[in-house]
């Protein structure tokens, strides 16, 4: 038995971007430092709309000779058609991986396998363990026979307090903050212009996001994704992921957090369908809840 746990991620894919202006044209592009994906050989990143509302959400890893998006498989060709809408005359080739590549995720142990192209720690955050890239058939049989499903990654991911678009979120909807993403080493503050620069460079500096994801868990079952949090019959947010843990459940939702400060407060109880919640802010988190006296 191997001494980690693994999964197979068979919902991701694979886009490849390589050719001499490849960092050039992804570092003008998406919102991760890609001076600094070079460096640490991985990056979690996010393609904007120009409002700065995330378009899609990725992971990029760095190879001697290219750069491997790790995207969902049901939005990856679209983002491969976008990467090409903004590659015009830039010397970059643009491909989805062979069908037999496959993205493994491994936690709570490590593991090197000979066949992986890519072995990276999670650049998002390192209790999510590792990334392996590489031939579907030979990682599986170097890591085990026992590899766990999709969902049981999904329990770990959400235990966390890591969100994912199209998970929690739908995409065209929230802002890079919204979803953590500033926190998760997702987006630079430091590097030139890309698309929706200017709109999540202001509201970083000036501090106004409001809305964040933050784990919540309930001793019932919490409803499916986009049931209402509220308190006193208003508004809080939106669920996203949740699981059952802990005789339980634990989830993602997507909350104005001076309004959970209110309710808190005011001693008002939260509610998610019919399930009473509590709000836990994850343990890498460097926001908080505002002050009492700063809440509406």
């Amino acid at each position: 038995m191997p001494s980690f746990s693994f999964a197979q991620l068979t919902d991701r894919s694979i886009i490849r971007v390589s050719g001499e202006e490849a960092q050039h044209f992804l570092q003008n592009l998406v919102t991760a430092d890609i001076d600094e994906i070079d460096r640490s050989g991985a990056g979690a990143s996010a393609l904007l709309t120009p409002q700065g509302k995330i378009l899609f959400d990725f992971l990029i890893y760095k190879t001697d000779d290219s750069y491997l998006v790790d995207a969902p498989s049901s939005t990856a060709a679209d983002l491969l058609k976008r990467l090409t809408f903004y590659r015009l005359r830039a010397k970059v080739d643009l491909e989805m991986m062979p069908e037999g590549t496959a993205v493994f995720a491994v936690w709570n142990g490590t593991a090197h396998p000979e066949s992986a192209i890519v072995t990276v720690t999670d650049p998002r955050l390192p209790a999510l363990g590792q990334r392996l890239v590489g031939p579907g058939t030979a990682l599986s049989d170097e890591l085990g026979t026992d590899p766990s499903d999709v969902q049981v990654y999904d329990t770990h991911r959400i235990k966390q307090g890591v969100a994912e678009g199209l998970k929690d979120y739908d995409y065209s909807d929230i802002f890079p903050h919204d979803a953590d993403l500033d926190q998760l080493g997702g987006v630079s503050f430091s590097k030139g212009c890309y698309v929706g620069q200017e709109v999540v460079s202001r509201v970083h500096h000036r501090g106004t996001a409001r809305k964040r994801f933050v784990q919540v868990e309930s001793s019932g079952t919490l409803p499916e994704k986009g049931a209402v949090v509220s308190a006193n019959g208003k508004s809080l947010g939106t669920l996203g992921s949740s699981t059952a843990a802990n005789g339980g459940s634990i989830g993602l939702a997507l909350l104005r957090l001076d309004k959970v400060r209110q309710a808190e407060d005011n001693g008002s109880p939260l509610q998610c369908g019919d399930a009473e919640i509590t709000v836990k802010l994850p343990e890498w988190a460097e926001f908080a809840l505002p002050e009492p006296d700063t809440a509406d």
